[in-house]
Formats: structure tokens, C-alpha cells, sequence
């Protein structure tokens, strides 16, 4: 059973904002880059608060930034209070060379670095976080109304950029139903950033008008709004799949100077999920001569890659390229395009081999010059091309036999010849690149596996390092009682495929003991389950919290998720119903437990959040004899119903694909405990997805639990801690058999700290 104690150690493994200490300290080092890139600072954890270090890697060293000791006493001196050196009062600096600056203690503070004197200085903002600085940084672009307006950082001047912006059809906006409106409500923000694109000369910009005037209008009602007003009715532009309008993204080229307007001579960009301009699926040439962007029409069986003339608007097609399923230039939805555009030639990402791989193309003819990598792995990402040595260095997953989601970064020539390691292990590699990475010769590597801390140095790209940053110390994570999580590989339903995950053991293990298990999931296909690399309290909802509390938690990646080959990937395509592989959870309890005996598999419940919600829930009807209780948050459980793009992307133009998809035909198979929670204010999967779904299982006679949040949006930002803890208790009660303890986690509070940690 689980106790006060162990809710409090659940607690504790949150990875959240703004809760006291870290756990882990030296794990996450976040370069900010100063001089050019060629040296950095960053802050880091000391379990108190944070030292800060200065780097300099073409000399290979890393030091304070300054005396710690000193600036507290200097600081204490000026300001006449208390300042301890292990938790000074501030989160980042500003680097002056002979001084540091920051905000602290209520005020802006100048500390000089020769004498240590520290008095309060005059702030010079740094300019409008909804603005887009120029890189000259002279102007600015932000977004007012529905049009793009330029300021003058020197004098202050403004001027419209575009005069014909109108609702649904504005200019600087990504898609709503991907716009987090509820989210930025809450936190107190207008809107994002527009999503505009500087030229490297400063001169033009690169935007979209978004056209979302005859997509299909979606509703929320606020039940009580901030100012304590009657409900309140909000309308979102929301397409289903098999709409025919989706939103569309018309690119424009704004000059600054003259105000000029250029557009696009090309049928608009399908704009289902993000901005082309955010998501880098349109991009500057590096001297300004031309806009490249990616476009595919709506089945997504072609990729196409277009140069657009930035003077006359006139667009031409580079190359592209048909499949028969669906063609992508990442397997990872959420990051950018595998794709460099170089002096003469292309580097363009194709799975038609059966694996990702890098082929070059003639940029003017578009003619295939030859494929650069080959191999049963799969190219992650490119770092860095050396033209004039002629070699790429890229970030591949699959050459690690033990682990095939491990990343290791290799080089290769452009004629694919002299294929070699840069980092020659076994680790996981997540690297953090320079502003520009092509003119600097260092990148900055945290190396670590599941059960392995990270190790962040700064290595050239030979692969030697120039300087260790940080050694993680897991001290104060261990004293909570955790234990590593165990990295696994068992076969999938079919037998023979393998599949990967981890498995965490409960808090205060005891092999003799008998454990129930949650399989704590999410199906993809656009992200994975599980991280290859070290991920303290991470993994969604609760994987290592869940174990504190006495469980024996499951993460896996079945077959449709990403991170594998073609086919394994494709294994979800016309299949979400399968929900990332359910049968390869249901075969991977079984083995798992044939050597774990303390596993209860008469004891197995499942969560999962947002398509988690929508597996959790599928589980529990589909495997019925697996699953006796499940918790189902935030769920996409009708797809006729849900997100275009998404559902389109992933089943194609298929309605009885969708059919299948939707929980609601299946509501008669449940037989175990499911709660159902969902947050009547978002705004990603609307409740009536849940509310559905309830529907149904009442019309069969079904019962369950229903937590509906007011107020909350998709992640429950704001109501976190509760709706946890009502998951925990759930679990607690119908796996464990007993009352959960009366203990509730603080709640979190929306201030500085988390604002910081989600614009990070």
C-alpha cells in the first residue's frame, strides 16, 4: 500500500518549475551564447540554487564567471540584505567582460569583476519578447491585430508592414487549433511571436498570411471566467478529418524599407499543425538570394522542396519526391526537416530504401547525384557541413546493437565515402550546436544512456573534447529511494520484431515481493514513448512518481512509433487504432513478467495523457483480460472528431480507417475501473472528445469515473498537482486495494519561474 511517505517521495521525483531544490544537479546545461558563439555561459544547479560557469572552448577552459563568494558579500554590501553564495537571488547574467549584470532582489545590478563593488544599474530591456529582432538588430517585427507592423530599435518608429490583414485571414498566426489559446490566457499572453523569418541582411522578411476563413468552427464555454462574468462562449477554428478547408499559409516577402509586398505565385502551403516558418519547413538561403520551403498536398505521398524568388515571388520546384505511404522529411513530427540546401546542391532525407538516409541532388537540375548514407540505421539529424572539406556530420540512431534509438554522431563525405564514429561509445548523444554551427568548430555533448547520468563536455568535430562542463550527481535523487530504470528489449506480438522500453521497479523493492504494474504509455506515431538518455522524472505523467508509490512502471515503443525503419514506422499507417503497438504492450507484460515474478499481472493498469488518454482508454477495451484499471487523461478518443491533420496524416483519407480509430464503437467491451479526466477548457482535445466517449459507455450500461476541471486547459498547467494526485489515488485504490493517504502534493503557481521553464 502506499503511504503519506511514499506520495511525499512521489512528489519529490516531480520534474516541474519552481519546486524547492533539484534532485539531480550538473544534468542540463543550456549554452548561452556570447561573442559570436565562440564562448558561452550557462547556469547550473547546485542543489541550492545556481553557479554560474564561463566557457571558452577554442582555449578549452571553463570557469567561474565570477567569484561567487565575493559578488554575495558585494552584493550583501550594496543591497543591505542577506545574500548566500550557494543560492544567490538570480537566474541568468549578462556578461559585460570587465562586469556582470542582473536582476536580483528587486532591482538591475552592475557588479564589476576587478574590485567586486556592485551598485544598482539602469536596464536596458531587451526588447519585446512578442517581437522578431532583425540580426542586425536594428528593427523589430511584431504582430498588431491581424497585420505585421516594423519598429526602429533606435528612434522608436513604426510603420505597418501589411494593411489587408483580417479575422481568419491575419498575417503573422500559425493554425488555431495548434495556437494554445486557453494556455496563453492563463499565463496573460496576447498571442506567440509571429511567425516571420529575417533575411540575413536584415532587410526582408519572410511571413504567411493565414487562411483559416472557411474552417469549420469549433466552441468552448468558460464556466467562469478570470473576471467572475457569466460563461463565456470561445470559438476556434478547429478542421475534422475530411473537411474540405484546412488551414492554409500564403507566403509573403515583406520588404522593410519600402514597405513592399511580394507574393508567393504558388497555390498556398497546407498549414495543419504549425507555421511552415516555426516548424523550419521554410527557410533563407544564407546570402538572401532565395526563400527554400518544403510542401506537400494533402494524401502527404509527395514532398516537395520549392525555391521561391524573394524579388518577384516567382517559385520553382528544386525537387521532390512520391511514395506510398506517406513521405517525410523527419520521422519526429516536431522536429525540423532533414533537408540542406548548399552553394550547389541538396542534401535531402528519403526513407525509400527502408531506412532514412541523406541523397544529394543538383540544385539547379534536381538530378539525383548519388545517396551519401546507407546502412540499417537511420540519419537523425545535420549538424554541420564542411563544403570545402566536402564531409557532413550528421546524428544517426542504430549503430548502438543494445540500444537502437541511441544517438551517435558520425561524419561522411558528400560522394558517401569515409563513413566514421566522432563519438566512438556506446551513449546516448544529445548535442547543443553553436548559433552557427557551419562557422564554429565545436559543439557542446551530453552523453548518458536510461540508467546512465550525463556527461556534458564541448568536443570539435573530430570528436575530441575540448573541455568537460558537468558530471551529473544523482545524490539527492537517490536518497528519495529511487533506483535507475531498466533498459529492455522483447519481441512484439508478431514474434519476431523487437521492441524496446524501461521498466522501473517500486520504491523500497523487495524481489520476494508481488508488485502491481501500471504501463504508463503513449502511442505516437509522431514522437516516441521513451527517451534513449537519461530522463529524471520525466516521461509524461508520472513514470517515476508512479514507482515511489509502489508500482512497477512500463514505458515501451511498439511498432508505428518513430525512431526505427520505414516499415517499423509504417506499421501505424491506416492503423491508429492499433495505438502505437497495444498488442506488443499486452506481449511485453507477459515476457517481462515470465522472468519478473514479482510483476502481478492480475494487477496491471494503464495511464496515459492526451493520445495516451485515447490509448489508456483502448487498452482497457481491447485487452480487457490484460487491463484491469485505467486512467484516461485529456483522450483523443473519436477521430472522425479530432484533428485533421493529425488523424489524416497518420490513417490517410480512410474514413473507415477513422471509424476504427474512435473509441466510441467499442464503449460495450469495458470491464475494469476507468477514470476519465479531461479539462473543459482545452483547447488541443476538446472535452467533448471525452464527453463522447462518456456517453457511449452510459448508453452501454458502463460504469466509470468521470473528472471533468474547470478551467483547465490540455496540460492542466495550473491544476497539475490536483489532477495527479487524483490519478495516483485512483491507481491506489483499485490496483493496491486500499485507501490512499489524505497527503496532496503543493499546488503549482503560475509566476516567473514557470514562464522561464516553458520558454526555455
Amino acid at each position: 500500500m502506499s503511504s503519506t511517505q511514499d506520495y511525499m517521495a512521489a512528489e519529490q521525483l516531480l520534474r516541474r518549475p519552481a519546486r524547492p531544490g533539484e534532485l539531480v544537479v550538473g544534468d542540463r546545461v543550456r549554452p548561452q551564447w556570447i561573442d559570436g558563439g565562440t564562448r558561452f555561459w550557462y547556469g547550473v544547479s547546485n542543489g541550492a540554487g545556481k553557479r554560474f560557469e564561463l566557457v571558452d572552448p577554442a582555449a578549452g577552459t571553463r570557469e567561474p564567471a565570477f567569484d561567487h563568494a565575493r559578488l554575495a558579500a558585494a552584493l550583501a554590501a550594496a543591497s543591505g540584505q542577506e545574500v548566500d553564495p550557494q543560492a544567490l537571488p538570480f537566474t541568468a547574467i549578462v556578461p559585460t567582460g570587465d562586469a556582470v549584470e542582473f536582476f536580483g532582489l528587486g532591482a538591475y545590478w552592475r557588479c564589476r569583476l576587478d574590485d567586486y563593488a556592485c551598485e544598482r544599474a539602469e536596464f536596458t530591456p531587451p526588447g519585446n519578447p512578442l517581437d522578431v529582432t532583425s540580426p542586425d538588430g536594428k528593427h523589430a517585427v511584431s504582430q498588431r491585430g491581424h497585420d505585421l507592423w516594423a519598429r526602429s530599435l533606435s528612434d522608436g518608429r513604426e510603420w505597418a508592414l501589411t494593411t489587408d490583414g483580417a479575422p481568419d485571414h491575419a498575417y503573422g498566426p500559425g493554425p488555431a487549433a495548434t495556437g494554445n489559446a486557453t494556455l496563453l490566457r492563463k499565463l496573460g499572453v496576447p498571442h506567440l511571436p509571429p511567425a516571420v523569418a529575417w533575411s540575413p541582411d536584415s532587410t526582408k522578411v519572410l511571413a504567411h498570411r493565414t487562411d483559416e476563413r472557411s474552417v469549420r468552427e469549433t466552441h468552448l464555454l468558460e464556466a467562469r471566467p478570470a473576471d467572475g462574468g457569466p460563461a463565456r462562449l470561445h470559438t476556434q477554428r478547429f478542421a475534422h478529418p475530411g473537411d474540405e478547408h484546412l488551414p492554409l499559409a500564403e507566403l509573403v516577402v515583406l520588404d522593410v524599407a519600402t514597405g513592399t509586398v511580394v507574393r508567393a505565385q504558388a497555390e498556398p502551403l497546407l498549414m495543419t499543425h504549425v507555421s511552415p516558418v516555426t516548424a523550419r519547413w521554410a527557410w533563407w538561403a544564407p546570402d538572401g538570394s532565395a526563400v527554400y520551403y518544403l510542401g506537400r498536398p494533402r494524401d502527404l505521398r509527395t514532398l516537395a522542396l520549392y525555391r521561391l524568388d524573394p524579388a518577384t515571388g516567382e517559385v520553382t520546384t528544386v525537387l521532390s519526391e512520391t511514395g506510398d505511404t506517406r513521405v517525410e522529411p523527419n520521422q519526429w513530427m516536431t522536429e525540423p526537416p532533414i533537408v540542406r540546401v548548399l552553394a550547389d546542391e541538396v542534401l535531402w532525407y528519403s526513407q525509400r530504401d527502408g531506412w532514412g538516409h541523406l541523397y544529394r541532388y543538383d540544385l539547379n537540375t534536381g538530378a539525383l547525384l548519388g545517396q551519401v548514407t546507407s546502412g540499417p540505421w537511420a540519419v537523425r539529424q545535420i549538424l554541420h557541413v564542411d563544403e570545402g572539406e566536402r564531409v557532413a556530420y550528421v546524428t544517426v540512431s542504430g549503430l548502438v546493437d543494445e540500444d537502437p534509438y541511441r544517438r551517435t554522431v558520425c561524419r561522411v563525405g558528400l560522394d558517401g565515402s569515409g563513413f566514421a564514429r566522432v563519438t566512438d561509445d556506446a551513449l546516448d548523444h544529445v548535442l547543443t550546436l553553436p548559433e552557427d554551427p557551419d562557422t564554429h568548430a565545436y559543439f557542446v555533448d551530453s552523453a548518458s544512456t536510461v540508467d546512465t547520468p550525463p556527461v556534458t563536455t564541448v568536443r570539435d568535430w573530430t570528436g575530441r573534447v575540448l573541455v568537460e562542463l558537468e558530471r551529473a550527481d544523482i545524490g539527492g535523487l537517490t536518497a528519495t529511494g529511487w533506483t535507475a530504470p531498466e533498459r529492455f528489449r522483447v519481441k512484439a506480438a508478431d514474434g519476431e520484431t523487437d521492441v524496446h522500453g524501461v521498466l522501473y521497479r517500486p520504491r523500497g523493492f523487495d524481489p520476494d515481493g508481488c508488485y502491481p504494474v501500471v504501463d504508463n504509455l503513449y502511442p505516437g506515431p509522431q514522437v516516441n514513448r521513451v527517451a534513449p538518455g537519461f530522463d529524471p522524472g520525466g516521461m509524461g505523467m508520472d513514470a517515476e512518481p508512479l514507482a515511489a508509490l509502489g508500482f512497477v512502471v512500463v514505458a515501451l515503443d511498439g511498432r508505428g512509433t518513430p525512431g526505427r525503419s520505414k516499415a517499423f514506422h509504417d506499421a501505424s499507417y491506416g492503423r491508429l487504432a492499433d495505438a502505437g503497438g497495444l498488442a506488443d504492450h499486452a506481449a511485453a507484460l507477459r515476457q517481462l513478467a515470465e522472468t519478473r515474478p514479482w510483476m502481478d499481472l492480475d494487477r496491471v493498469g494503464v495511464l496515459g495523457h492526451s493520445g495516451g488518454g485515447f490509448a489508456a482508454a483502448r487498452a482497457m477495451l481491447e485487452f480487457p483480460e490484460v487491463y484491469k484499471a485505467g486512467v484516461a487523461l485529456s483522450g483523443s478518443h473519436d477521430a472522425p472528431t479530432f484533428h485533421a491533420g493529425f488523424v489524416e496524416a497518420y490513417d490517410g483519407d480512410d474514413r473507415e480507417a477513422w471509424a476504427r480509430t474512435s473509441n466510441l464503437h467499442l464503449a460495450d467491451r469495458l470491464a475494469g475501473k476507468l477514470l476519465l479526466v479531461h479539462g473543459d477548457m482545452d483547447d488541443q482535445v476538446h472535452p467533448d472528445q471525452t464527453l463522447r466517449f462518456a456517453d457511449r459507455l452510459l448508453a452501454a450500461g458502463k460504469d466509470f469515473e468521470l473528472h471533468v476541471v474547470p478551467g483547465a486547459e490540455h496540460t492542466f498547467i495550473d491544476c497539475l498537482a490536483h489532477v495527479r494526485t487524483r490519478c495516483w489515488d485512483f491507481l491506489v485504490r483499485e490496483l493496491m486495494g486500499t485507501l490512499p493517504p489524505a497527503y496532496r502534493p503543493a499546488p503549482i503557481v503560475i509566476g516567473p519561474e514557470l514562464l522561464s521553464e516553458l520558454f526555455a
